[in-house]
């Protein structure tokens, strides 16, 4: 097993990433939680100059979907009788919520994702030159992998550090966080959302977001074992291992790689980011030679949140021999891309499986859907995110964080994958109780694709 961190890079051309804080800040942005309005009611008025501010926010906002969204047209909505509507709402906004209401508002207009109004506390965390918060250097770690499973916080995976260090075994729930209850928290985004596709998303996000701080503060968990009973534990978060990688204005972030062999004559990656191309492709490369003569390779992106879009390209070429085949077509407004698999000096012609789930979103989506659609991977799991677009996020005049598509994609069948996601060709559903069994129901049909020998597409 082979473990990778990440080192700093510096100007991505494209970017559809959702790390652990990313995840959580977009749950904040996007889901609106039952009787929030009435937290309104405590905050302080605005002053004429933040009102100014808002006002100046508003119209960066209007303004660059106007002249960056892909689609000139924006799918024939009146965008100037838009702004005009909005922008009233923000000259009037008592609060600086109410501001940040009806700017979200404006962007849900366009009914799709990627668009987001992050409030002003929560973007300093996303500043890549802000290390005092969870997304710095000081970031910590519990060692826990989670999703949300039938309306349960459930532990899907537990790595080395604190969490195994007290006993937490896959399976186990979270029940409570810091003295608050998740099942309310988590039964009132499942009412909010009505884009199920990125369900999952933004659930595991809320969960996620209150899991993570900094290195060397502690955490009061209370957890369901496999007997329904309470286990309290109060863990200390550690550093991470390696250094982290930064990607614009996104949290840093820190990649993981592990290569194994799963059972006889079948290979195992799994890496949780797209980023960090130097170290990640290396460790890709080696773990394909290493498998080369297997007899199928299983390739883990569940959990993976994206990252650099050019990599999916990258990656493809260790399965993909013929030359100009592609992955798929991204729109932007003034040039179209296509993603061509990157030929390398050879290929792994092996059988390859490739596990997928809510959380496998963006460059994931585009690497897992692409080689399905060309007839050279088979995908298991469930439905993923639907979160494909490229996006970027800016700094606002009044310190709001503000993120935003540039670009459209297709894969190359011609399906967007934007509200839709990749449909597994084998639906196969993670459970509590396969996880308290200790076993792992998406790879093992997976291996037992591999071993058959059977149909590479749906029958």
């Amino acid at each position: 097993m082979r473990t990778k961190s990440s080192t700093r890079f510096r100007k991505p051309w494209f970017v559809g990433f959702a790390s652990r804080s990313t995840l959580a800040l977009l749950s904040l942005a996007s889901v609106a939680v039952p009787g929030c309005a009435s937290l309104g009611k405590s905050e302080p008025l605005v002053t004429q100059e933040q009102r100014q501010s808002n006002l100046a926010s508003f119209d960066q906002v209007w303004t660059t979907i106007r002249d960056k969204h892909w689609d000139p047209t924006l799918g024939g909505r009146d965008w100037d009788a838009i702004g005009k509507t909005y922008r009233a709402q923000v000259e009037q906004a008592r609060t600086a919520s109410e501001s940040r209401q009806a700017m979200r508002a404006m962007l849900r207009e366009l009914g799709q994702s990627h668009f987001a109004i992050l409030p002003a506390d929560v973007y300093r965390d996303l500043d890549a030159d802000d290390t005092s918060g969870e997304s710095g250097d000081n970031a910590g770690d519990l060692g826990l992998e989670v999703r949300v499973l039938d309306g349960v916080a459930v532990v899907t995976a537990v790595r080395p550090g604190p969490a195994r260090e007290a006993g937490v075994k896959p399976g186990w729930i979270v029940a409570q966080i810091d003295d608050r209850e998740l099942a309310p928290i988590l039964d009132r985004i499942a009412q909010a959302r009505t884009d199920g596709t990125r369900l999952d998303y933004y659930l595991t996000g809320a969960v996620l977001g209150r899991l993570s701080g900094d290195a060397g503060t502690d955490v009061s968990l209370v957890f369901l074992d496999g007997a329904n009973e309470k286990v309290p534990l109060r863990l200390t978060r550690q550093p991470h291992a390696g250094p982290a990688t930064t990607l614009g204005f996104l949290p840093k972030a820190y990649v993981r790689f592990e290569s194994r062999w799963v059972a006889e004559n079948i290979g195992y990656i799994a890496f949780n980011l797209f980023l960090d191309p130097a170290n990640t492709m290396e460790s890709l490369r080696a773990a394909v030679e290493e498998f080369r003569d297997g007899a199928g390779i299983v390739l883990d992106l569940r959990g993976n949140g994206g990252g650099l879009g050019a990599m999916a390209m990258g990656v493809s070429g260790w399965f993909l021999h013929e030359a100009n085949r592609r992955l798929g077509t991204m729109t932007m407004r003034s040039a179209t891309l296509h993603f061509v698999v990157l030929r390398r000096p050879w290929t792994y012609d092996g059988r390859l499986a490739i596990l997928v789930d809510g959380l496998t979103a963006s460059t994931s989506e585009i690497l897992a859907g692409g080689l399905k659609d060309l007839g050279r991977a088979r995908v298991f799991g469930t439905r993923t995110a639907g979160a494909a677009l490229p996006s970027m996020i800016e700094r606002l005049p009044n310190g709001d964080g503000f993120q935003y598509a540039f670009a459209n994609y297709e894969s190359y069948s011609g399906a967007p994958l934007e509200g839709k996601g990749v449909v597994p060709d084998e639906e196969i559903r993670l459970t509590r109780a396969a996880l308290l069994a200790g076993a792992d129901p998406v790879l093992e049909a997976a291996v037992r694709w591999v071993q058959s020998g059977g149909a590479l597409t749906a029958q």
